[in-house]
């Protein structure tokens, strides 16, 4: 099993290490820079609300199914054909509740307008990360890894040849919308050919019985990541509200290289969830402190190191990005960046619980989460602004970090050895790939 997580880990952080960097550092900051903090900032805050309520065109299911599949693949073709027909229903309950709490926040047409390009994009989204978990389910790790970065290789050439070109002069944010649905769809119909000539795929099946039975087994894993999405995604939207567009942009602006880094512990995670599912399931203790072994130093030195690294540069790096701007980015990056860390944690040890299925205790904390990053944003927002948001959601990625490190130790009897750091020759990759032989 080690010889597959180290397959997989190496397969899809090869992949998204030379091509997510250029689009959140490359052609995402040339976008800001292009159209402007206040036009970035409010599609970024759209883009939030949006993707708030992305749950809604999952329910948990992408989650689940990954967990499922990698516990009993054999079920593959008869959830694929079912779970394709719930996500198209889903998407009407999203296009419903999106709206209609758009029209209570007070939305606009303005605001309607780009709404309705960015639930198309969420559900092209996820219906991308529903097809991927089945590749996930059944460790075929390699073409996950090709779609996990499709989508964006696609908005890198679109973006690119709009930005670098004499279009440049009437690029508009609506542009980088349009590039995002065109990328989606071409990713989601290639992955959905492959998964579907793979798993012999003939036609899909409208069961009732079926949708209500995998609705109710995903339901607590929609709940988790409906509020886990609401305290990651929710700063940019009091931002709006209790300051301006303009603060939400350079949140947007100074998050820019953190989203960059967690997508190194998110993919992680992708790897860890069907890993650890499969180990929960055979009941192998030992492997499962072995596996966490093997990534949580190598993780979180690099977080630690990267976020104090990055702090210590925050001027420079924010010139960098925003030329002449700098000092408007470099408070709030100082302290948001810092957040990779405990980020880090919780991609670790918040994969074991959901693989070890502990989902109530999971929503709990992040229900606690959520709370106190709303409270912390309004007692800091009016005074601080951008660098008070920063400080809300430093604070809640904490909480959720350490509790969910402290609950994993009590559930599965890790040893303190387990956390133990490795003498560098245990890191030595000759080693490494020695054991991915084996």
């Amino acid at each position: 099993m080690q010889k597959k997580l180290l397959s997989g880990l190496f397969w899809i952080l090869l992949a998204n290490l030379i091509v997510k960097p250029l689009w959140l550092l490359g052609v995402e900051v040339g976008v800001q820079n292009t159209v402007g903090n206040e036009a970035y900032g409010f599609y970024y805050a759209i883009f939030s609300f949006s993707y708030i309520f992305n749950i809604l065109l999952d329910l948990g299911i992408t989650n689940f199914n990954t967990r499922n599949i990698a516990q009993h693949p054999q079920l593959i073709q008869k959830h694929l054909s079912g779970i394709l027909g719930i996500k198209l229903c889903l998407l009407g309950l999203y296009l419903v509740v999106t709206f209609s709490v758009g029209l209570l926040m007070g939305y606009g047409s303005r605001e309607f307008s780009m709404l309705a390009w960015l639930t198309l994009a969420q559900f092209l989204n996820s219906l991308i990360l529903y097809l991927r978990s089945n590749f996930e389910g059944l460790l075929l790790f390699r073409w996950d890894s090709l779609f996990s970065v499709l989508d964006r290789l696609l908005m890198i050439l679109i973006c690119s040849c709009l930005l670098w070109s004499p279009l440049r002069q009437r690029f508009n944010i609506y542009w980088f919308v349009y590039a995002q649905v065109i990328a989606y769809s071409v990713t989601a119909a290639l992955a959905f050919a492959v998964i579907a000539r793979k798993t012999k795929l003939r036609r899909l099946r409208w069961n009732w019985r079926f949708f209500l039975v995998i609705l109710k087994q995903s339901a607590p894993f929609a709940l988790l990541v409906l509020l886990m999405a609401s305290y990651n995604r929710i700063d940019p939207i009091l931002l709006r509200r209790l300051a301006s567009d303009a603060d939400a942009g350079i949140y947007a602006g100074a998050f820019r290289i953190l989203d960059a880094l967690t997508m190194i512990a998110y993919l992680v995670s992708v790897v860890l969830l069907p890993v650890f599912s499969r180990l929960c399931r055979e009941n192998t203790g030992g492997q499962l402190s072995d596996s966490i072994r093997l990534v949580f130093w190598p993780l979180i030195l690099f977080a630690t190191g990267c976020a104090v690294v990055c702090s210590l540069l925050a001027l420079p790096l924010m010139d960098l990005l925003f030329p002449g701007r700098g000092m408007l980015y470099a408070p709030v990056f100082r302290v948001v960046i810092f957040g990779f860390v405990p980020i880090s944690f919780t991609y670790i040890f918040g994969t074991l619980l959901t693989a070890g299925g502990y989902l109530r205790q999971l929503n709990l904390f992040a229900l606690i989460t959520l709370a106190l990053n709303v409270v912390v944003n309004l007692l800091l927002i009016p005074r601080l602004g951008a660098v008070g948001s920063a400080w809300a959601s430093l604070t809640a990625q904490t909480f959720m970090a350490l509790a969910q490190f402290i609950l994993a130790i009590r559930l599965f009897h890790l040893p303190l050895s387990t956390f133990r750091l490795p003498r560098l020759s245990s890191l030595n990759p000759a080693e490494l790939w020695k054991l991915y032989r084996s």
